[in-house]
């Protein structure tokens, strides 16, 4: 008989400020079939998980390991798809949130949101991409379905998600406005890619036609419901806006009429992420990028597991210019 281990974890014990996460010590789950056991290097902070440790996820039951993406090597692959030290991403796909997640030493998760990878860069490094290129991927080449030559409008763009975004935006041959409420930092987006810096106020649509009187191809709206009017003003004739992220912390929009809000063949959508929607050979070009120093990433704070609550009140006061990455 196997002799059980135990590990530490940061679990939620209920909905709350930061404090409701505790330290705990919590047996190591044991692999079944279907499933893989990855034993923890680092994970990525998102704000979806500050949202459910605040009550905000209706379906999410407490106490709760979050956290829903991490890399770490494989521990035990009862199905033999991956050896043991295989290092891997594991991301989303009820992560966190239907089944314990990443904030441990050790996570249990389904066969099919594991990716392997090969890779020299630091743990720390490697703990801020898989969430974060998930998001920016499909939002880019599957939402919005950008192409080179086009014009893109980034709204939240000092969001690790939007700093990113441009990059790989601006790779992909576009050319990027992107949005700040600080004007301190218009100099740190024009370094990071963007063409053109506006400062939002929440109505940036005038500001945004002097600039390209026609509008813009697209939009990637990470602010979220606050601004998204706003966002649907600023595309050209058959444009789209994407909205991916909810920076400005509210989910409903209480009044919105579609055929005025929405112009004339204007295009709105959304992109909620799955780990179907990232491909492994993707994950692994991106990868090598940033190895590469093509892909520059934006890491603001690496935490250690013990101090969560730190990291969650960092976050949740909009303190971070970039990734918080928590490595074990």
């Amino acid at each position: 008989m196997k002799e059980k281990k135990n590990m530490k974890v940061a679990i939620t014990i209920g909905s709350g400020e930061p404090e409701v996460i505790e330290i705990q010590d919590k047996p190591v789950p044991e692999a079944k079939s279907g499933w893989v056991l990855i034993k923890i290097k680092a994970f990525g902070l998102n704000r979806s998980e500050l949202f459910t440790r605040q009550g905000h996820s209706p379906d999410v039951r407490f106490p709760r390991i979050q956290g829903i993406e991490c890399v770490g090597t494989v521990e035990e692959d009862p199905s033999g798809t991956y050896n043991k030290g295989q290092k891997v991403a594991a991301i989303m796909g009820g992560m966190g949130r239907d089944f314990d997640g990443g904030y441990a030493e050790y996570t249990l998760v389904p066969l099919k949101i594991v990716f392997p990878f090969e890779s020299n860069l630091p743990w720390s490094t490697l703990g801020a991409i898989p969430e974060m290129f998930q998001t920016v991927s499909g939002s880019l080449t599957q939402a919005l379905e950008v192409k080179s030559g086009e014009t893109l409008l980034i709204r939240g763009g000092t969001s690790s998600i939007g700093l990113l975004s441009c990059q790989l935006a601006k790779h992909l041959g576009l050319t990027v406005i992107s949005t700040t409420r600080n004007s301190a930092k218009k100099d740190f987006l024009i370094e990071n890619g963007a063409a053109h810096v506006l400062i939002d106020n929440g109505t940036i649509s005038k500001e945004l036609k002097e600039l390209y009187p026609d509008g813009v191809n697209k939009v990637l709206e990470l602010i979220g419901i606050k601004t998204l009017k706003d966002s649907l003003k600023c595309i050209k004739r058959q444009g789209t806006v994407c909205m991916t992220g909810i920076l400005g912390g509210e989910w409903t929009l209480k009044e919105f009429t579609p055929m005025g809000d929405i112009p004339s063949l204007g295009r709105l959508t959304v992109y909620m992420g799955d780990a179907a929607n990232l491909k492994k050979d993707l994950l692994q070009d991106f990868i090598d990028a940033v190895a590469d120093g093509v892909i520059t990433l934006n890491i603001d704070k690496v935490f250690r597991l013990d101090q969560i609550v730190e990291a969650h009140t960092y976050m949740e006061n909009n303190l971070a210019k970039g990734k918080l990455v928590v490595e074990i």
